[in-house]
C-alpha cells in the first residue's frame, strides 16, 4: 500500500511539473500556415507603406486629455522606447477638430498621424445632415498638409454600434459619401483605412462592411488578448485569410495583451507577436494600445509601461 501511494505521488508530481503555470493559457491551433499573404505591390494611397518590415505606432493615453498632455505622453513613451513612434494614433468625434496643436507636433517630424474618427450615425451622414462637419474636417486636413491615416468609424462591426451603423450597406454608403465630400474639398493627403475587429472576422460579420478595393487604401484590424487569451497570430487568422485576397497593405490599428495574464505570459505573447509580424510581409504597420481604459477590469488593461519586463520585450520585439 505504501509503495502504491508513493508511486501515485511521484506520478502526480511529474504531471504537475509538465503542466503549464496556472496563469499560462493553453495555445490554440491556427490554420494560417496554409495561407499566403498577398504579395503586393501595395500603393497605400497618400501614405506609402514601407518596402520591408512594419512601422511601429501606438495610442498612448495621456494623464490629461489636453493638447500639452497628449504631446507629453507620446514624448515620454518615445523616450522610454528609445526611438520615435512611426505612427501616432489618436481619437476624434465628428465634432472635434483635426489639425490641432498636438496633431501638428505629433504628426510630423518623422511620425504619421492616424486619426481614428467616430463619425456617428451612417444614415445621417448619407442624407447630408453632417456635411457641414465633414467639410470642416476636410478643410482642416487639407490645411494640415502632411499625409495621414484616417480610420473612418473604426470597429464598425461591434454589436454595440449596430444602432448607429444600421447595416453594412448603410456603413458603405456613408463611407463613400464621406470620401466624395473630401474629394469635393480637394483633400489629397488622406489614406483611407478600413478597420473592423478581429472578433468580427472570427464571427463572420465583418467582411460585409468592406467598402471595396476601389475606395480603401489600407485594410486594418483591432485585436486583443483580453477577456479570452490567444496569440496575435491566432487572433488575426480570420482577418488575414480574408486580407490575403486584397492587394492592400495592412495596419494592425490596435493590439494589446491584458495585464491579467501575468508578466511571464505577456512577455512571451509580445515576443511571439513581434516574430509573427516580421514573418507576415503584408503587415506594414502595427499600433499598440498603450492604455488602461476607465471602467475596464483587469482583462481590459493593456499598458506595458508599468511592466518593466514586458516593456523591455516589446522594445526589442518591435525594432
Amino acid at each position: 500500500m505504501r509503495r502504491f501511494v508513493a508511486v501515485l505521488v511521484v506520478g502526480l508530481l511529474a504531471l504537475t511539473a509538465c503542466s503549464p503555470p496556472p496563469d499560462e493559457p493553453a495555445p490554440t491551433p491556427s490554420t494560417l500556415d496554409k495561407i499566403a499573404p498577398h504579395p503586393g505591390p501595395f500603393a497605400g494611397g497618400a501614405v506609402t507603406p514601407p518596402a520591408t518590415g512594419a512601422w511601429l505606432g501606438a495610442w498612448v493615453r495621456p494623464a490629461q486629455l489636453t493638447q500639452a498632455g497628449r504631446i507629453a505622453a507620446v514624448r515620454q513613451y518615445e523616450e522610454s522606447l528609445g526611438r520615435r513612434l512611426r505612427i501616432v494614433n489618436t481619437y476624434r468625434r465628428i465634432d472635434e477638430p483635426f489639425d490641432t496643436y498636438s496633431d501638428r507636433q505629433l504628426g510630423r517630424k518623422g511620425s504619421t498621424l492616424m486619426l481614428s474618427w467616430a463619425t456617428g450615425d451612417t444614415r445621417s451622414i448619407t442624407l447630408g445632415h453632417t456635411d457641414r462637419e465633414l467639410r470642416t474636417r476636410a478643410a482642416e486636413l487639407r490645411r494640415f498638409g502632411d499625409p495621414v491615416l484616417l480610420r473612418v468609424r473604426w470597429e464598425m462591426d461591434r454589436p454595440n454600434l449596430a444602432a448607429t451603423m444600421w447595416s453594412a450597406e448603410d456603413y458603405i454608403a456613408a463611407w463613400r459619401h464621406i470620401r466624395a465630400v473630401f474629394a469635393e474639398e480637394g483633400v489629397r493627403n488622406v489614406a483611407w483605412v478600413w478597420c473592423p475587429t478581429a472578433e468580427g472576422f472570427a464571427a463572420g460579420r465583418a467582411a460585409a462592411y468592406y467598402p471595396g478595393d476601389d475606395t480603401v487604401d489600407w485594410v486594418c484590424v483591432d485585436a486583443y488578448a483580453g477577456s479570452k487569451f490567444a496569440s496575435l497570430k491566432d487572433l488575426l487568422t480570420p482577418f488575414l485569410t480574408w486580407a490575403a485576397q486584397h492587394p492592400k497593405p495592412i495596419v494592425v490599428g490596435e493590439f494589446g495583451v491584458a495585464r491579467t495574464w501575468g508578466p511571464t505570459v505577456r512577455t512571451r505573447w509580445i515576443r511571439e507577436a513581434g516574430d509573427f509580424v516580421r514573418g507576415w510581409p503584408q503587415i506594414k504597420a502595427v499600433a499598440y494600445f498603450e492604455s488602461d481604459p476607465d471602467g475596464n477590469g483587469e482583462k481590459g488593461q493593456f499598458r506595458l509601461a508599468g511592466d518593466a519586463t514586458a516593456f523591455a520585450t516589446f522594445r526589442s520585439a518591435f525594432p
